[in-house]
């Protein structure tokens, strides 16, 4: 009888050790999870402060008044557009005649991929079903 007494201590000393185990890790569990939302708050808190910042230094009146204070731009007026017959000359071709335009060749390349018909995995080709 007590060898069944002292087992049945021993037990009891395990299981209140074990229960108290379970109650600090959830304790620290509980504080971790709150410390999270302290830092998720002030991580809130801050976008909404970077947000107003920056609504402010993106507002079109200061805008506005910085460009009219910093840069040396006037309105435009009709008079200041020239006609077409005053341009410059078209600069000189990197291309010599009779040679292949390496521009044009790619994007005929990449016209020919895209309409060239792709199959896939899910779909049999013509040759499978001959």
């Amino acid at each position: 009888m007590r060898f069944l007494h002292l087992l049945v201590i021993g037990a009891l000393v395990f299981a209140a050790a074990y229960v108290y185990r379970i109650k600090m890790e959830s304790t620290a569990r509980v504080e971790r999870v709150l410390k999270l939302r302290a830092e998720i708050r002030e991580q809130r808190d801050a976008i909404a402060v970077l947000r107003s910042e920056w609504a402010k230094l993106d507002a079109p009146l200061r805008l506005q008044g910085l460009s009219e204070r910093h840069l040396p731009l006037k309105p435009l007026n009709a008079n200041q557009y020239d006609q077409l017959k005053n341009l410059p000359e078209r600069p000189p071709s990197f291309v010599r005649p009779g040679e292949r335009d390496p521009i044009g060749a790619m994007l005929n390349t990449i016209d020919a991929a895209a309409e060239a018909p792709s199959t896939t995995g899910s779909v049999s080709s013509q040759e499978d079903k001959e």
